[in-house]
């Protein structure tokens, strides 16, 4: 599956964003799917994760209450709404899709979008 992430921006400390992830190829609701950033100079983390049907969303702790992640598998696109963003939360995010079900190692990546939030 060919991923295709957007959204990203330049906004303020407090701003809301939200991501989107097209998926073209095949059908996005047969996955999994996750948000993952990073950020210059560190590696990549995990944001948050959704199953194919919608269900059982996770984060990263830290995030919790201010990100949320959701999907319309009508539109094959999945979403990462951010709130009150802060400076740390600038990063590139990826959405991946299809991870293994032993190691959560996901198997499709997009190319990134750049998230900038300045104080």
């Amino acid at each position: 599956v060919q991923l295709q992430a957007s959204g990203g921006g330049l906004v303020q400390a407090g701003d809301s964003l939200r991501l989107s992830c097209a998926a073209s190829g095949r059908m996005l609701r047969k996955y999994d799917m996750g948000w993952f950033r990073q950020a210059l100079g560190k590696e990549r983390e995990f944001v948050a994760a959704i199953d194919w049907s919608g269900g059982s969303p996770y984060y990263k702790n830290s995030l919790k209450g201010r990100f949320t992640i959701s999907r319309d598998n009508a539109k094959n696109t999945v979403y990462l709404q951010m709130n009150n963003l802060k400076p740390e939360d600038t990063a590139v995010y990826y959405c991946a899709a299809d991870p293994d079900p032993e190691t959560m190692v996901f198997n499709s990546w997009g190319q990134g979008t750049l998230v900038t939030v300045s104080s």
